[in-house]
């Protein structure tokens, strides 16, 4: 299945809402649109990988942190604690396992636990 990006991307319009584009070997392919600081958080039993499309952001971990520019990505440990921050929008790709929770072990009011298909 064939998917255009930049098609997928003006189809969201909320920040912190990941969309499923894809999925394989019980992975989701996300996109997501991001500005401001993500909740601190964790994922006990899976990595993530962000992919920057467009923009940049910085990956925040409690002892340092990481600035990544598009065509860059980064892969987060299960377990370890970190808060994406983004001073203006930037387009991210997610690959993560299908059962990761956005804001893994917290229970917030952006947890979202339903994704949407686009």
């Amino acid at each position: 299945m064939k998917v255009n990006l930049t098609e997928k991307f003006q189809l969201i319009h909320q920040h912190y809402s990941p969309k499923i584009v894809g999925e394989l070997n019980g992975q989701y392919v996300k996109l997501v649109k991001f500005e401001g600081p993500f909740i601190w958080h964790k994922h006990v039993d899976e990595d993530e990988m962000f992919l920057v499309t467009k923009g940049s952001f910085r990956m925040e971990f409690r002892d340092h942190s990481e600035t990544l520019d598009e065509g860059e990505f980064i892969i987060v440990p299960r377990g370890v604690e970190h808060r994406p921050v983004a001073d203006s929008e930037v387009e991210m790709m997610l690959f993560e396992p299908a059962t990761t929770l956005n804001t893994g072990d917290v229970e917030h009011e952006i947890t979202q636990r339903e994704l949407e298909r686009i």
